[in-house]
């Protein structure tokens, strides 16, 4: 039996006729009809977004959306036939689950875990969470990155250039040596078993990233299986710095 992190409801497959304007994507259903569903990834989703892919898509009960449909998964060839998770508002939700259960030995013990956690130099960032506890030395503070761009087995964050992300790191290394900080990546696809800054599209990113390292900064490449029934912890990915 599979231990899921997290069960699907019940998905629709279709094949992504277009993505356009972020937020809309058009999907022909098996049975023909074409529906408009909801990008929730607002990104570039770098060799993801192919036409013509198979993907699936949820259903909302809720009569009041503007769009009945959400994408959540795209199937991509790269190395073989993968799905990969394009729903970013699931990665933070998965990673709470598996902290709950002690899922990542690295980051010891903690006893509470607390989400959007206000810090930063101006107080006007949130960390994705902040984990406290008797035996833990220091807090730890943790942010979460979702990653489904890939070269080969390579799994690469970001794939644009990411102001926003260059930021957090910053303020991430700001916080050592008093504090743990930790960048757990989120490579929401089970094709990879190596990750990577991704220097072509935000070189910038990569050497904050190094820099952090160098300076304490504790990095999670964390491997998920995606499938249409559900999503699971595979461990974790080699870092390639």
């Amino acid at each position: 039996m599979i231990d899921w992190l997290y069960r699907y409801p019940t998905l629709y497959p279709g094949i992504l006729l277009k993505r356009y304007k972020r937020f809309f994507a058009d999907v022909q259903l098996d049975s023909g009809e074409v529906v408009t569903a909801h990008c929730p990834n607002t990104g570039p989703m770098t060799g993801v977004s192919t036409p013509g892919s198979a993907v699936q898509i949820s259903q909302s009960a809720n009569p009041n959306r503007k769009l009945a449909y959400t994408l959540e998964l795209i199937q991509v060839h790269d190395n073989e036939p993968t799905w990969v998770g394009v729903n970013t508002a699931l990665p933070n939700q998965i990673v709470k689950l598996a902290l709950a259960k002690y899922l990542f030995p690295e980051l010891g013990n903690y006893n509470h875990i607390k989400g959007e956690v206000v810090y930063g130099l101006d107080k006007k960032s949130r960390v994705d969470f902040f984990l406290t506890g008797s035996d833990t030395e220091r807090p730890i503070y943790l942010e979460v990155k979702n990653t489904t761009w890939a070269n080969g087995t390579l799994a690469l964050f970001p794939d644009t250039e990411t102001t926003r992300g260059q930021k957090h790191l910053r303020e991430l290394t700001a916080l050592l040596p008093q504090m743990r900080a930790v960048m757990l990546y989120f490579i929401n696809r089970g094709d990879c078993t190596e990750f990577a800054p991704g220097d072509s599209t935000d070189h910038i990113y990569g050497k904050l990233l190094r820099e952090a390292i160098a300076l304490g900064l504790e990095v999670l490449p964390c491997r998920f299986d995606v499938t249409p029934e559900g999503i699971r912890y595979l461990g974790l990915a080699k870092l390639v710095i």
